[in-house]
């Protein structure tokens, strides 16, 4: 089982984003797709208390919040720099 951790669900944009973002860096994931049988918007809500959308994030353990918050937190920790 993965550390880093992404709640979504069936059709959204950004969990797409999310998952390429983590794709192309080589980093494994498991998604938590609350539009399966497998995982429910009240487990999304104990992970993660008060959000009200998909994707929440948990990279490497860390609450990192959202694909905007993934992209900030990636350019500020230099995870993505290419050189």
């Amino acid at each position: 089982m993965s550390n880093t951790i992404i709640w979504s669900k069936d059709g959204c944009f950004y969990c797409m984003m999310a998952k390429q973002l983590l794709d192309s860096k080589g980093i494994s994931y498991e998604e938590r797709n609350i539009s399966s049988n497998n995982w429910t918007r009240e487990q999304l809500l104990e992970a993660a208390p008060g959000t009200t959308t998909v994707p929440q994030i948990f990279l490497y353990g860390k609450y990192v919040g959202g694909y905007d918050e993934l992209r900030q937190y990636a350019e500020e920790h230099e995870m993505w720099r290419n050189d």
